[in-house]
């Protein structure tokens, strides 16, 4: 497979998408984001690397880091996670208040803002240090240390987080936070602030692609049961209402954030990264869809 041309011809056909779209300025700091920014990172089992455009510069990975959030739950309670979070596509906005009321306060999956949200209070409850345990398991997956908070971007969405706020204060009335309202909100904002670049991404996104298991390190940081169903989450509820679309013109689970990246993978065979700020209606990559949408065609790759 000749990933080099493929990467260039689906950089030529995305051309004219690149500074379309709305850049998330419901959060001040992301509405810094230069929009032209465009970039493609894939990464095999093999540890062959193909990259294209601004792949090596950070940007905020907001909603991609609710995937590391589960990962690092899973392998610490295992399915326990799971009695306080469904796993269950929402078919509404990430942020929605509603149906989280209507479910007395049980989010519908992990990757909406509800349900990180209480992956962030169990986060918490059991580790003495999470802001450290997060981030040392990003960069341990990664295999990089040179991985950080962005305390603009966290400072920035604490300020303007008042839906967040609401949902904690809803699902705390029902019995489904534990913690202190302010602590949570802190830690989750932190945790969607945290800055990597598609090629960091990509080798993170690597050792799930491995089914759990680190490719440098061997470590299983995840079994492959646990696998299994944060990849179907992922594939079922990691693009907010837009996952069927995803799953229809991709194929592929994957993960988006409102900073213009998605994170995608081909179990046994590679990760891949793209990253583009401007967002369509529903909240996810303009640009990094069609890309995704048209490698998967080009090089006939899915999980179907």
């Amino acid at each position: 497979m000749d990933y080099h041309k493929i990467l260039a011809e689906i950089n030529e056909e995305v051309s004219h998408l690149i500074g379309k779209g709305k850049v998330a300025d419901y959060i001040p700091e992301l509405a810094k984001v230069n929009k032209e920014k465009f970039a493609i990172y894939l990464l095999t089992l093999d540890g062959d690397s193909y990259e294209i455009g601004d792949a090596q510069e950070a940007f905020s990975i907001q909603s991609i880091s609710k995937v590391f959030m589960l990962a690092l739950m899973i392998s610490k309670i295992g399915k326990r996670v799971y009695k306080r979070v469904d796993v269950e596509p929402s078919g509404d906005p990430f942020n929605s208040l509603v149906q989280l009321e209507h479910e007395n306060g049980i989010p519908r999956n992990p990757f909406i803002n509800s349900g990180a949200l209480v992956i962030t209070d169990m986060m918490l409850s059991h580790f003495d240090n999470p802001k450290e345990e997060m981030i040392s398991f990003i960069r341990s997956l990664a295999g990089d240390d040179n991985i950080f908070y962005n305390e603009s971007v966290a400072i920035s969405e604490m300020r303007t987080g008042f839906k967040n706020a609401a949902m904690v204060n809803l699902m705390k009335s029902f019995g489904n936070i534990e913690n202190d309202i302010d602590d949570v909100l802190e830690l989750y904002c932190y945790c969607c602030s945290i800055e990597m670049s598609c090629c960091q991404l990509a080798k993170a996104f690597r050792v799930f692609a491995n089914h759990g298991k680190g490719v440098v390190d061997t470590h299983q940081y995840i079994s492959k049961s646990q696998f299994k169903r944060i990849a179907a989450i992922m594939l079922t509820c990691g693009f907010y209402d837009e996952a069927g679309e995803f799953a229809f013109q991709v194929g592929l689970p994957g993960k988006s954030g409102v900073g213009g990246g998605i994170a995608a993978i081909m179990p046994g065979d590679y990760s891949i990264v793209v990253w583009s700020p401007g967002l369509n209606e529903k909240g996810n990559s303009l640009v990094g869809m069609k890309a995704l949408e048209l490698f998967t065609t080009k090089t006939g790759s899915s999980i179907f």
